[in-house]
């Protein structure tokens, strides 16, 4: 299993969860788990997806995610988990 965590946030619009999600199952990259809330019009999403079963290098997703968040709108985040973990260790 090869975990990435990936965030996105920015003003709420139409079809943020779509765009990511549809881009994610059309790389064969699986949503383990996701929150997202919405707070006085501000989109916060937090995923952990597998890339275990995708032929997309992490470095590609990252560059594709931060695209697609700049065309929508959002600033989207993809960190491999073991960085995200040593990052917010105690």
């Amino acid at each position: 299993m090869e975990k990435v965590i990936i965030t996105v946030v920015g003003k709420d619009t139409v079809g943020i969860i779509a765009r990511v999600c549809t881009y994610l199952a059309d790389n064969h990259i699986n949503i383990l788990d996701i929150s997202q809330t919405i707070v006085s019009g501000y989109f916060n999403m937090m995923m952990v997806v597998d890339m275990g079963t995708s032929d997309k290098k992490f470095v590609d997703l990252a560059d594709s995610l931060d695209a697609i968040g700049q065309e929508i709108g959002v600033v989207i985040h993809a960190q491999k988990e073991e960085i995200f973990d040593m990052m917010h260790r105690i």
